[in-house]
């Protein structure tokens, strides 16, 4: 019995985190286990219940971005969970919530420690698979619709990198906006960009620039441009006049992001009538962010936008998701859940 109690105490008294320990491939992801603390004050202690996989963890960890944490680090980009201590002065939050938090990194971890006025409430009659996805993916998208630029009902929009996380987003908000839509993604991923009813183009074997401008020859309103800044100038040439492109996700070096900032203003000086912006979530207000996400919450709890969550690994399989994301077959999201919300649950649930 006395053998047994301590072996009890020993699981709750420790978690466990995915870390990245070096530069590299999966061989630099390793389980690490670490003592539970109280939170410190102002922070809440959440039980992780769901972390997505995006692009953003696996370039990190192979030093694909500029300005870049040093490892060891927990990646996991946001996070939804439950709050199970308080620390010192913390209000509006209380134990047994479930919340959410945009945390670029350590959420691919069984507890996180986080900035209690950083997190916001989520319904808990939501999928937390599908909750947790509308923190970073849907956010960038409605963002960009809503407050970068102001989409209308019957507006055209391209969207580059159609079939990832932010680009089934844009197709599955474009979708409920009323925008005529075209998603660039490869062959494979065509029937997701059509289910969302949005014509699909194949940007290995088709020249999308050529492609639009015979099928709308007085252009877009705008392009949602995910990839890099190489699709700058064919992204314009499908524009109207007045017409915008918004560039976002991370360069991949420093030298790419001063590129990317050159490019930037040299092709918003240019005498064409078109704009590019750029739009990044580290530029945001986590009080606007909390209206949006509320507002993303509302749309899921109504059934409206269905996220598409293609498949869900435990959290401490995470090297599973990261081979698949890196595999570049993977239309939708990958989510890490705790081992007793993981129901082995693939592609055919959102079919």
């Amino acid at each position: 019995m006395i053998a047994a109690s301590l072996s009890t105490q020993e699981v709750t008294t420790k978690f466990k985190s995915v870390v990245v320990t070096h530069r590299g491939g999966l061989d630099a992801v390793k389980i690490i286990e670490t003592d539970l603390r109280p939170p410190a004050a102002g922070e809440v202690r959440i039980k992780v219940l769901a972390s997505p996989v995006v692009q953003d963890d696996i370039a990190v960890r192979v030093g694909n971005r500029p300005f870049l944490q040093k490892p060891p680090f927990v990646p996991g980009y946001s996070v939804l969970g439950e709050v199970d201590a308080l620390g010192a002065d913390v209000s509006g939050v209380s134990v047994g919530d479930r919340v959410a938090a945009l945390t670029n990194f350590g959420g691919h971890a069984e507890t996180i420690y986080w900035d209690a006025a950083q997190v916001v409430q989520v319904p808990p009659t939501l999928d937390p698979a599908q909750a947790v996805v509308l923190i970073l993916n849907y956010l960038v998208a409605y963002q960009i619709m809503n407050r970068v630029v102001q989409v209308r009902p019957g507006d055209k929009a391209l969207i580059i990198g159609a079939s990832g996380g932010v680009g089934t987003a844009f197709l599955d908000l474009g979708r409920l906006a009323g925008l005529t839509m075209f998603g660039l993604a490869s062959a494979g991923k065509h029937p997701v960009i059509a289910d969302y009813g949005a014509m699909p183009i194949d940007y290995r074997t088709q020249d999308f620039a050529k492609v639009l401008q015979e099928i709308e020859p007085q252009g877009l309103d705008f392009v949602f441009n995910g990839m890099g800044e190489e699709y700058f100038k064919r992204g314009l040439a499908v524009l109207k006049r007045g017409g915008v492109l918004v560039h976002y996700g991370g360069p991949e070096s420093l030298s790419r992001f001063f590129l990317l900032v050159g490019k930037l203003i040299l092709y918003n000086v240019l005498p064409n009538g078109k704009a590019i912006k750029g739009y990044g979530t580290h530029r945001g207000d986590v009080r606007q962010y909390k209206d949006d996400w509320n507002t993303l919450f509302g749309l899921l709890a109504q059934g409206r936008i269905d996220p598409l969550v293609t498949a869900r690994f435990p959290i401490l399989d995470a090297t599973q998701a990261y081979a698949l994301l890196e595999s570049g077959r993977v239309a939708g999201n990958l989510v890490l859940m705790s081992p007793e919300l993981f129901q082995g649950k693939s592609r055919s649930e959102t079919e």
